[in-house]
Order: C-alpha cells, then structure tokens, then sequence
C-alpha cells in the first residue's frame, strides 16, 4: 500500500521529474525539480500557501513516482517528453502539432538543387524557414525554379550525366538540364548564387532583370515571352509584400502572444526570419484547470520548441515565464548558439508582441464558438457519461467488440477514446486463437486477457529496466471499459479483471431490437440515456468504432485469403510475378498451356522462374 507521508521521506535530493497519479492510477500531473525531495514535499505540507489548481490537484493524488536525473535541464527535458506522451489533466497542454516546412538548397553537392524539406537537418545543406505553409514553400520553390533554372529532381551529378533523356522541366524551361550537359557547373553555380540572394530577400536586381527583359521581348514583339516575365514580377512583388521587413534585419525571432477566455486559450507566433515576417500561426492550448497565463506560456515554449527542428535566436513574448534562464540555456544547446528570451516592456519589440496579442484575441473570438462546440461533444459528454455512472473523472475509455462469419476468423478489436476523442494509435487488433466456432462470449474472454495481461506484464518490465521508458498502448489501463452488449459481455469483463485483480469499471452498451443503442448496463441495472444529449452520441459513435475496426480487420483477413491461388504454390513465384502472370494471362488454363519462352517474356519473369512455372503445370 502507498502510504504517501512514508514516500515522502525517501525522496532525493536530487533532480528529476515527479509524476502524480490519481485514484485510478491514470497520471494527473507531471513536472520537474532541481530537487526532487523539496519539491515534491512543498504539495503535502498543510502550512504552505497553494494556488486553488494546486489544492485541488493534490487532492486527488494517490500515490507519485520520480524518475531522477544527473541535472536540471536533463529533467526539464524528460517532462517536456512525458507531458507530450500522457497529456495530464492539470497540465496545460498544446493541441496542435504541427511541423513546419523548410526551403534546402543542397549547396554541398556539385549542382545543388532547391527542394521541399520536412526537417531541418545538419547535412552541410543550406536551408530557409521554417515557412508557415507547405503550399508557401512550393509556390517559392517554383518561383524559383522559373527565375534561375535550378534542378528539383535527385539525380546523382555530375555521374549521371547523359545517363537518362531531360525531364518535363527542361521542357517547359523551368531547369538548364544540367543532366544533359546543356549547362556548366561554374554557370549553374552562378544561378544558384543569384538563387540563394533572392531567397534571402535581395528581390530589387531580380526585378530590375525581369524588367529589362520585359521591355526587350517587347519592343521585339515577342509578347508571350513580356506577358511571361509580367507574371514573374508579379509573383517576386507578391512574395515580397509577404515577407515584411522588421527594423533588424538579419534577426531570426518568434513573437508569441496569448489570449484566454473560460477554459479556451490561443497563442499566436509571428515568425521572423533575416528580419522578414514569413507568416504567422496560431495554436489552441487546453487549459489545466484554473491555469495562467504564465503558466500558458511557459508550458507553450516548452512543449513547440520541444520538437520544433528550428530554434530561432530570440524570442519575443507576451509575459514572464518559469525557470527563464534553464529554459534558455535548453534552447541554446537544441539550436546550437545563444538564444533568448525577452518580454519587453516598452518600444518596438512591445508593440510587436501587443500585435500578437491582438490577432490571438482576434482568432479566440472567431473560434470560441467551434471550441465550446467541440468541447461539449467531448469532454461534455465524458461528464454526463460520468454523471451517470457515479464517476469522478473518465480521460481513458476501451471498448472491444468481436466479429466472425458463422464462426470463421474471428477476430477482437480494442479502440481508445480519451478527452471524448478516438486515440487510433491506440487501437489493437486480435487475431482469435484459442476460440473454435461462433463463442462470442469465449472470444472476448481471450481477447480481454491478452490485452491484461500483456498491459500488467509491460509494467512490471517498467519496474525493472531504465527510467523514462516509453509506455505502450497496453501499460495505460482505462479509466473505464464498454462492452458491445450488455450483462453477459460485462460479467464477461468484469470475471477477466478479477483474475488480474484490477479494478476497472465496466458497463455495457445495450442495443434494442433494432440494433440501437438505448441504455448503459452498469452495476446489475440498465441505466437509461436521453438520445438526444452528447452522452449517448458519444456512447453510438464508440460502438460504431469498435464495431467498424472488428468488421475491417475480419474483411481484410477474408479478403487475403480469397487472393490466394495456385500460383502461390510454385516455388519462386511472389506476389509481383503471380499478379503479371494474372494480368498478361486471361485465367490459369491459359497460363498452364504456355510455352516456356512465352512465360518468360511476361514482365518480372526471367527464364528460371518461367521453367518452374512450366514444370509445376505439367
């Protein structure tokens, strides 16, 4: 038993990361300490000061563990990847994870090419960005492409030279066809200069150029070539426009601001990069409850520039943070120079980040509505499920369903819910095994206690090897289970968890006689349900899910066996060469009438698998 007084004595002084739990084990809150003993006991001390969220968290914890660290900024990075991997209740958390897109101009290769990058790597390539769109990043890459003549495909230069006929942007004089020859290395390099000037802002000598050339195709009446480099001037002004220029201009910065309003926050950061704002974005944050600003802030730069691939030079934001000199000292070591961090107060910089401010405002408004919306479809209907059931608190709900055809291929599906949403990664599928014919009870009790005992398993192999191992889908037990049916399929659940002597509530999901959804059946009583309330349309559209993923699993077994066919049989023939000989052949008299030579000239065959395919036939 944890007796947490008794735990607290045993607490290092050292640093690390503290993990609270709550009554059904699920973890509540996750942070770090420079000194875990400190820390950790500052929560239970009844004479101290808390904030209302800290009290209210504390009273729900039932036990914690810690996972110790050989200094500050290793903990503060195994709370920014432990947060990220349970997502806490009480601590706020960033919804959207998004990665941004790069320009890579691969200057470390002979002829170096302009292309769309995901990440930002440290491979001697130069690279631009991170651009707030992957469409931003395409449309400049193209742009590009028209102006200077640069290469996007991967061929090996200058060894695949002549190797293979230009591509289709030679054609429509979007490259010089360095694979041909058609262009030097020195002159393709001179372009790839100019490139690299335009794409760090220098467009006036590129306008001026295009102008030039606009008059002269012009005044020889070759209008098709001005009206061509009309358009070119248009898109460089466009791209211009966009990226406007601050006051330093060679500075890369985020501005980030926030607004909040009840339970709903945004946060908007401009991205500044060579002193150009490239674009903008915004980020809905949820709220921990009775969170801060602060708090809002603090948790939005760790958790964004945890696994964001760029790490700007400073940063501009709307308030004080926690821990601003280890939080700086992080993102100097991940960018690999100085970076930091400034809430100004006054000036240039601070009307800056009041702009933010406002669009973040701006965009809280235009999407609060969405967001309660959506927030009622989720969370609201977790609450009435719970107000129904007697719960305290639902993040984590598993439903399983079984599917079969008259006994064959039975299968199990186990699909997650948390925070009202489906989790898909989540999602395991069962192959039955030890089940023979059409025992849908018998079915989900293995499929029940594989899932079990794999989870209890996985813990224990926690315990024993190294801190902050990851969790899989099995460690995490579910706050509740809903069955496909109702007392048998729950009696079922409940006899499984027993045995492992785990506590879980379990209901069932109890259909009428036309197969909907009318009611939960929980604790020896059908409990009825208002059709009409977002309970019962989260409890339908969790049955759907599991039905849905048993169904698809079962189809996609049915369906891998109907493929078989005899060619499967013949030693040497795969997947590849039985679908040519499908496709070239009208049905297998005709491929088992085939001469060896005719056999042999069907794509992907050579003589050997021909001379098997023929010996086996006859």
């Amino acid at each position: 038993m944890f007796v947490i007084e008794e735990e607290l004595k045993k607490l290092p002084a050292s640093p690390g990361v503290y993990i609270m739990h709550g009554s059904n084990d699920e973890i509540i809150y996750i942070g770090k300490a420079i000194s875990l003993k400190n820390r950790v006991r500052q929560y239970f001390q009844i004479s101290r000061k808390r904030t209302a969220k800290i009290n209210k968290m504390v009273s729900q914890v039932s036990r914690f563990e810690y996972i110790v660290t050989d200094s500050e900024l290793e903990a503060l990075i195994l709370e920014c990847n432990l947060i990220k991997e349970h997502k806490p209740k009480y601590n706020t958390m960033l919804k959207d994870d998004k990665a941004y897109p790069f320009i890579k101009v691969t200057v470390n290769e002979p002829f170096p090419r302009i292309i769309f990058a995901r990440q930002m790597k440290k491979d001697g390539a130069k690279y631009f960005g991170p651009y707030p769109s992957a469409g931003a990043v395409k449309n400049t890459i193209e742009l590009v492409s028209k102006l200077y003549k640069t290469r996007t495909c991967s061929r090996n230069l200058p060894k695949d030279i002549n190797k293979q006929r230009p591509c289709l942007n030679y054609q429509i004089k979007q490259c010089d066809a360095p694979c041909m020859g058609y262009i030097s290395q020195k002159e393709y390099g001179e372009n790839i200069k100019k490139a690299l000037d335009f794409l760090n802002g220098k467009y006036e000598h590129v306008i001026k150029m295009l102008e030039e050339k606009m008059y002269k195709a012009s005044d020889e009446m070759r209008f098709e070539d001005a009206a061509a480099y009309r358009d070119l001037i248009k898109s460089v002004n466009e791209t211009s426009k966009r990226q406007k220029i601050t006051k330093d201009e060679s500075m890369d910065r985020d501005i980030i601001a926030y607004a909040m309003e009840g339970n709903d926050a945004v946060v908007q950061v401009f991205f500044v990069r060579n002193g150009k704002v490239l674009g903008r974005e915004h980020f809905h944050i949820e709220l921990a409850p009775l969170a801060t600003g602060r708090e809002v802030m603090t948790n939005f730069i760790k958790q964004y520039y945890g696994g964001s691939p760029f790490i700007p030079k400073e940063l501009l934001i709307q308030e004080e943070i926690d821990d601003l000199e280890l939080v700086e000292k992080w993102l100097s070591i991940k960018r690999g120079s100085k970076v930091v961090v400034k809430n100004p107060q006054k000036g240039d910089k601070e009307k800056l980040v009041e702009l933010a401010a406002r669009n973040a405002r701006i965009v809280l408004e235009q999407d609060i509505d969405k967001l309660r919306s959506e927030e009622r479809k989720t969370r609201g209907a977790i609450a009435e499920i719970d107000g129904l059931l007697g719960l305290d608190y639902t993040k984590r709900i598993e439903a399983f369903d079984i599917s079969n055809t008259n006994g064959f291929d039975s299968v199990g599906s186990m699909v997650v819910y948390e925070d009202g949403k489906p989790k898909r990664s989540d999602y395991r599928k069962f192959k039955i095994k030890t089940v023979t014919g059409p025992d849908d009870y018998a079915s989900m009790r293995e499929v029940l206690t594989r899932r079990f005992r794999h989870g209890l398993e996985e813990i224990e192999e926690l315990k024993e090897t190294s801190n902050g191992k990851e969790y899989s889908s099995f460690t995490r037990f579910p706050d509740l289970i809903m069955m496909d049916g109702g007392r048998g399929q729950v009696n079922i659940a409940l006899s499984v968890l027993e045995e492992f002597g785990i506590n879980i509530p379990v209901c069932g999901m109890v259909k009428d006689d036309h197969h909907r959804t009318r009611g939960l059946y929980f604790e020896n009583q059908e409990i009825p349900i208002d059709t009409h309330s977002e309970g019962f349309r989260l409890i339908t559209r969790i049955q759907d899910e599991a039905h849905r993923f048993a169904i698809t699993f079962h189809k996609d077994l049915r369906s891998k066996k109907q493929v078989h066919s005899i060619l499967d049989d013949i030693e040497g023939i795969g997947e590849a060469r039985r679908n040519a000989l499908l496709r070239e052949f009208n049905s297998i008299e005709d491929i088992k009438n085939a001469s060896v030579t005719r056999l042999k000239n069907v794509d992907s065959m050579n003589e050997r698998a021909a001379q098997k395919v023929y010996d086996f036939f006859h």
